[in-house]
């Protein structure tokens, strides 16, 4: 009898193996076969390429704009599925990692059955389906994070750090590609944007698309500064003794980027630094020693050198500082990941309650807003917590 028990409940792990393995074949026979290959190689773009559609933006350019969006991102999750497949079959069959699995998987199988796209129309139905995507996705960060901790041990820790920096690596070049998009068919549908014009009407001239041409550094030094400040106050009360931000060097530097990304992480940095200082000194001193910023431009680079007398990092997370499965706390950032089911990775998601300011719910088929507000509608950080 305790065989037969033995030999069924083999047979039934059998079964559910042969279930998941075909789901996984069907998969990569969809990625080798199909038009989509997991041997095309991922088109690298620079941000002078994302800003070449919407310098003079007409409708074959947002039309080219799509078609190059429509074939990319179901190549880029090729590969991430087939990466996802070499894991070891016990990593997969997490139920976090195989949330991301599937999630990747639909957007792979409704990315790929997009025809040609050859009108506006067909644009903005196709911007209706990232939009979805993108929302959908939120919840992959907190999920590939607890999944992760969850699966130590079952994998070398080498090899989890090289898969997930492959897998947030490419989630952000998908990301930044298909926002890119959105954002130019927003522009495209504006009313002061006229495609014949020879002089830009746009008051948003200084943006294209979501790269913003001139961001200054001192200026975003300055805003993430003081929402840093408003979210320290927020978590240690505000009769908590908070540093000065300080800065020096080349304050007029200006240069290309993705300003809601060089937000969140000047933003993260500063609230790091003012909330070590905060938990080192506490009330002790008067003046808290000012977290300085340095700001140094440089023919090709602009650098931005963030300094404080927090104390440094603790010497027990130091030897896995950059390492995503092991370290002395993982199981706080496993608790901690457990209260954020979805992540968009902006400041703007950092509040004090899941309650937007505005009581308006967001409309998954309205695209035609910036993207980062839309996302930090549906998403939400306490300011006191780590991850």
């Amino acid at each position: 009898m305790g065989l037969r028990c033995g030999m069924g409940l083999l047979e039934l792990e059998a079964k559910i193996a042969m279930v998941d393995r075909r789901l996984y074949g069907q998969a990569v026979h969809y990625i080798t076969e199909e038009s989509v290959t997991d041997e095309r190689e991922a088109r690298p773009i620079s941000l002078r390429q994302l800003t070449f559609f919407g310098r003079t933006l007409t409708e074959n350019r947002l039309l080219s704009s799509a078609n190059y969006v429509r074939t990319e991102l179901p190549t880029r999750l090729a590969h991430r599925l087939r990466d996802m497949q070499t894991l070891p079959y016990v990593v997969v069959t997490n139920p976090h990692m195989s949330h991301v699995y599937e999630l990747y998987y639909k957007a792979f199988e409704t990315l790929r059955r997009v025809r040609e796209i050859k009108t506006v129309d067909d644009n903005d139905r196709y911007c209706k389906i990232i939009t979805e995507t993108l929302q959908e996705h939120l919840t992959v960060i907190p999920k590939l994070a607890m999944g992760v901790i969850e699966c130590q041990g079952l994998m070398r820790p080498e090899e989890t750090d090289r898969f997930m920096n492959i897998l947030l690596r490419s989630r952000i070049s998908r990301r930044v590609i298909a926002e890119q998009h959105l954002a130019l068919t927003e522009t495209f549908h504006s009313p002061w944007h006229f495609p014949d014009a020879k002089q830009p009407q746009d008051p948003n001239a200084d943006f294209v698309g979501d790269v913003f041409l001139r961001c200054n550094a001192k200026e975003v030094v300055e805003e993430c500064s003081q929402r840093a400040r408003t979210l320290a106050r927020e978590a240690f009360g505000s009769a908590c003794k908070l540093p000065q931000v300080e800065l020096q060097g080349h304050l007029k530097a200006t240069f290309p980027y993705i300003l809601s990304h060089l937000q969140y992480i000047v933003g993260e940095l500063l609230r790091n630094s003012i909330e070590a200082v905060v938990e080192k000194w506490g009330n002790v001193a008067k003046h808290p020693a000012p977290v300085e910023v340095l700001i140094c431009e440089a023919p090709q680079h602009v650098i931005i050198r963030i300094s404080d007398q927090g104390g440094g990092i603790p010497k027990d997370i130091l030897p896995n500082l950059w390492s995503f499965g092991k370290g002395p706390r993982s199981h706080i950032h496993l608790e901690n990941f457990v209260r954020v089911p979805k992540m968009a990775a902006t400041m703007q998601e950092l509040k004090p309650s899941p309650t937007s300011t505005s009581g308006i719910a967001a409309d998954v088929n309205d695209w035609r807003r910036p993207v980062d507000g839309s996302l930090s509608s549906l998403t939400y950080r306490p300011p006191d917590l780590r991850l």
